[in-house]
């Protein structure tokens, strides 16, 4: 008998609109919800943790909605919290069920089976990256140039240490969008923008960009953005602007050099 992790009632793995978008833009969103499926209660961490970073990426989800209307781009993004089973990780990985988050012990990650592991990795990655996949070869079937954007938000302070950064713009072997959008971010007076800073694309830790950007030799690029600009609805709005405009200068950039 198969085990199931989400109840018939609980909310889909994937949020998704815009899937016919007219932009050339592709946004998806890997950590965009805290949500813990009902079966697995609150994973035995306190309310508190499930609002902190270590659940989701804060404000991530608000902006890349922000950007998909004003672009009208389609918009992919996953449903439950990333300590169920991060979408950004290779599964199999020790950080694709994290027992740990930064200093945080997550107990209803300890000694799960491997029944239990596999049916977070049906329901919930799975179709993420199914539905993110067969929107790129859509789109590529028919012929449309896509840029893929994985947006995320980092934490302002990591073990004690404050991130002065504003945003990073991460990437691996394909740095040619992303060296477009660094050189626009980087425009702004007093807009620090990190490159492959706090942490890089070419550390081979995440899973989204490699797999459905790489893969496929389109350009591609994962935004981070500090999450106390972007935790309130206005700093999402204001961020949500800055970004449409940055995109879209960075595509012309883009498009310029490699026509």
């Amino acid at each position: 008998m198969t085990l199931h992790l989400l109840a018939a009632d609980e909310p889909p793995p994937v949020l998704a609109s815009r899937r016919n978008g007219r932009s050339v833009f592709v946004i998806a969103v890997d950590h965009a919800s805290r949500r813990i499926p009902r079966s697995l209660a609150t994973l035995g961490l306190a309310q508190s943790d499930l609002e902190r970073h270590i659940a989701w990426d804060i404000g991530a989800l608000a902006v890349a909605q922000h950007v998909s209307a004003a672009l009208d781009a389609p918009l992919v993004a996953q449903n439950y919290s990333r300590l169920v089973i991060d979408c950004n990780r290779r599964p199999g990985d020790p950080s694709s069920i994290p027992t740990i988050s930064e200093s945080t012990p997550i107990p209803g990650n300890l000694h799960i089976s491997n029944e239990q592991v596999s049916a977070r990795e049906r329901e919930i990655f799975e179709p993420y990256h199914r539905h993110l996949g067969a929107l790129l070869e859509e789109r590529a079937a028919a012929g449309r140039r896509t840029i893929l954007i994985v947006q995320h938000s980092m934490t302002n302070v990591f073990k004690g240490v404050r991130r002065e950064m504003h945003a990073a713009v991460l990437y691996n072997k394909d740095a040619r969008f992303a060296q477009c959008l660094l050189e626009v971010l980087r425009c702004e007076a007093g807009l620090v923008a990190g490159d492959n800073q706090p942490y890089s694309g070419k550390d081979q830790i995440g899973y989204t960009l490699p797999h459905h950007g790489e893969s496929r030799n389109i350009p591609h690029v994962e935004v981070e953005i500090r999450q106390d600009l972007i935790q309130l609805p206005a700093g999402q709005i204001e961020w949500s602007g800055r970004m449409t405009a940055a995109l879209l200068a960075a595509q012309e950039r883009f498009l310029r050099k490699f026509p």
